[in-house]
């Protein structure tokens, strides 16, 4: 009996082992980080993909327009089925905000959801999309965030329960779901269609919202930007596939159209949580909206993801 039970708990501890070494956060090798140490960030070029990134609608203050959008202080709160996240101060001063961190530390932030201090990020920070992004991208992204205002605000923490707030169990959720592979199979001999699958897969996190989710916060196989509840608890986030009713019947000028008006080709006009979405793409240059609509129209035709 007593070797059954000393069987029993060297099998429980080698278990154990091997799930703190499964779960364990992997930054991004030390070769590609030395790459991006390298490069010469143009601040520039990583305005438009801060724009793109939709960085200001989390990071800014709730309620933040124009200039004042471009001081990261955080205090947006998503909330969502495992808790409330509350979007933190990304600004460049060095103790409520990033200014301490080095390129690395950005880039392992961004590319695979690992944390300064070695720890999982929540995925409410759509590191599952910006993983997709180059490593020039990285450098520019981060160029431009040091050129933004200081905020002294401190970050607050996020309100979750458990088991969601043990983070080492993230490591589970990103063997399963933490992928930088592309999430449509399109014409990527097109050069037009090939820029809008790197801006909407990639730094502008289009599915993060437009794609249905399963009960531990992974898309949804085979439904991907074919819509979704509305994790706020109203109304649905639309069907972007040829196959939704909200977009499916506009031809890819009006949709590029929209993006940078704000109008739609019936004369309606942007609303919800959309209105800050459009107000990002209207600062990116035309080509790059031009792309984004027809890596839309490329998209196979689904059902809504909500039904």
């Amino acid at each position: 009996m007593k070797r059954l039970a000393l069987g029993l708990g060297v099998l429980a501890a080698a278990g154990a082992a091997v799930g703190l070494w499964l779960t364990a956060p992997v930054p991004v090798a030390a070769e590609r980080l030395q790459r991006i140490a390298a490069l010469d960030g143009d601040a520039a070029a990583g305005e438009m993909l801060f724009w793109a990134g939709g960085c200001a609608s989390c990071h800014a203050a709730p309620g933040a327009k124009d200039d004042a959008r471009l001081l990261l202080s955080g205090g947006v709160r998503l909330t969502s089925d495992f808790g409330t996240f509350i979007a933190p101060n990304i600004s460049p001063d060095p103790q409520a905000g990033i200014g301490s961190w080095s390129i690395s530390d950005f880039a392992n932030a961004m590319l695979a959801g690992v944390s300064p201090d070695g720890r999982h990020y929540y995925p409410a920070f759509p590191y599952g999309s910006y993983t997709r992004m180059t490593d020039g991208d990285i450098a520019d992204l981060f160029a431009f965030m040091k050129t933004l205002p200081e905020s002294q605000v401190a970050s607050l923490p996020h309100e979750v329960g458990f088991p969601f707030n043990i983070r080492r169990s993230l490591g589970g959720w990103k063997l399963l779901f933490f992928t930088d592979a592309p999430r449509e199979n399109v014409n990527s001999d097109d050069p037009l269609i090939a820029r809008g699958q790197y801006l909407v897969e990639g730094p502008g996190h289009c599915g993060e919202c437009h794609t249905p989710r399963n009960p531990v916060g992974g898309f949804v196989t085979n439904a991907w930007l074919s819509g979704a509840q509305n994790p706020e608890g109203e109304g649905v986030i639309p069907n972007l596939t040829p196959g939704g009713k909200s977009i499916g019947g506009w031809s890819a000028a009006d949709i590029a159209y929209y993006l940078e008006s704000g109008f739609t080709p019936d004369f309606d006009s942007v609303g919800g949580s959309m209105v800050e979405v459009q107000a990002n793409m209207a600062k990116l240059k035309s080509g790059d909206r031009d792309a984004i609509a027809a890596y839309l129209k490329a998209l196979p035709e689904r059902a809504n993801g909500w039904e």
